[in-house]
């Protein structure tokens, strides 16, 4: 795919891998619409990639766990661009490690909501229009956990093997269509999700954001009779 000019709408996209994505995405001269909670740290992001290079950019302060607001998002998006022909579902939040009986009711529903009800409902919501597209692409940047059980993950895994048969039955569905369906699934990558649960991990081997974003933009950028539909990042 030719990136230059391609609108591309990126979730969790104002810090870790998500700020890469775009970030590195700016350089091939993309539109982007940027997704994630924090207002300031997305506009901090909207001036990195007009300064690298990106066509047009513009921010949607969101927390996608409001179904409501995010089709407010989803709407506005379609008015601000013409066409989006790229969507990077990559927004995802952390359990802190241990027992299903030790975590709290909230938690739970918030790494539901987040990493797979959220991820359906924006697909849901630009698919007609990734379908008019010439060429499209949705890539849901997943994780080790969506392929690998392990312990003490009970609810993240839920989550990440969710968004993995949700990729996987895109892909079947849109298989004669314009759109091209992807997974990445990596093992841990030095951001601050960990940290933000208070978990301590030990992170030396850690994917670095920079590099993941580097094989999203490979992913997009191979010619027509190539496609990377089910990328696995390891260390």
């Amino acid at each position: 795919m030719q990136l230059s000019g391609k609108t591309v709408v990126i979730t969790g996209a104002s810090e870790g891998i998500g700020k890469e994505i775009a970030l590195r995405l700016s350089g091939e001269g993309c539109n982007l619409a940027l997704i994630a909670r924090n207002a300031e740290r997305l506009a901090e992001v909207k001036s990195k990639c007009e300064d690298g290079g990106a066509a047009k950019v513009e921010v949607y302060p969101t927390d996608i766990q409001n179904t409501k607001l995010l089709k407010t998002t989803a709407e506005n998006i379609l008015k601000d661009f013409s066409d989006v022909e790229v969507l990077i579902n990559n927004a995802g939040i952390w359990q802190k490690m241990g027992g299903l009986e030790d975590l709290a009711g909230d938690v739970i529903d918030s790494v539901i909501n987040t990493n797979l009800i959220a991820l359906i409902h924006l697909t849901r919501l630009l698919l007609p229009s990734l379908k008019k597209a010439k060429e499209a692409a949705i890539i849901n940047i997943s994780s080790k956990s969506g392929v690998v059980a392990q312990a003490g993950q009970s609810v993240y895994t839920a989550s990440k093997y969710g968004v993995r048969g949700f990729t996987e039955v895109l892909k079947v569905d849109l298989k004669d269509s314009n759109i091209r369906v992807a997974g990445v699934y990596q093992s841990g990558t030095n951001t601050e999700m960990f940290a933000k649960t208070g978990e301590k991990v030990p992170s030396e081997k850690f994917t670095e954001p920079k590099d993941l974003a580097n094989v999203v933009a490979f992913m997009l950028t191979q010619p027509a009779k190539i496609w990377l539909h089910d990328v696995r990042v390891t260390y």
